[in-house]
């Protein structure tokens, strides 16, 4: 009698487990196999754009700090920041900041439709949830130093709600 390890199933094909099923959304796979080994062209041409794309430090410089100490200087207002090793939330005169690890998102005060705090009952975990007129909502969990920056937390951030986000309702 023959056995056989594994799963004899096909892998499934089409767009709802591979986007680059559909041309145009993603770039093609290559063709690579484990064997093949990494490729240097691509990435020593790639390299090379960037370098000559590249603006000069000088220009960089000159272009991004003159226009964020001007906006911080204008606003004297409350605000919010927590973070963990992994997980940030910032509120501010501008909006509402999150990100976890490498991916973000910022929602402007007129973006917003509720913004929502819950700890965990066991835990030193601090969950914010900004919810969008659109009826998506965007949740964050922080895990505090200590249970008692909960309530520091929640008072800092009911500040910075009723400075900028009751403005923007009225």
């Amino acid at each position: 009698m023959e056995q056989r390890i594994g799963s004899s199933s096909q892998p499934l094909e089409g767009a709802g487990f591979d986007p680059a099923f559909i041309p145009g959304l993603t770039s093609p796979a290559s063709a690579r196999t484990e064997d093949d080994g990494p490729e240097k062209e691509p990435e020593v041409a790639a390299a090379q754009d960037a370098e000559e794309s590249a603006p000069e430090p000088e220009e960089t410089a000159e272009a991004a700090s003159p226009s964020e100490p001007e906006e911080e200087a204008d606003v004297d207002g409350p605000v919010f920041e927590a973070s963990d090793r992994r997980a940030r939330i910032v509120a501010d005169h501008r909006g509402v900041r999150l990100s976890l690890d490498d991916q973000g998102c910022e929602f402007r005060w007129d973006e917003i439709g509720a913004v929502e705090t819950e700890t965990a009952r066991f835990g030193k975990r601090y969950t914010v949830t900004v919810h969008t007129p659109d009826r998506r909502w965007y949740p964050i969990e922080i895990e505090a130093p200590a249970r008692s920056h909960f309530t520091e937390w929640d008072t800092q951030l009911d500040a910075v709600l009723d400075a900028y986000f009751e403005e923007d309702a009225e």
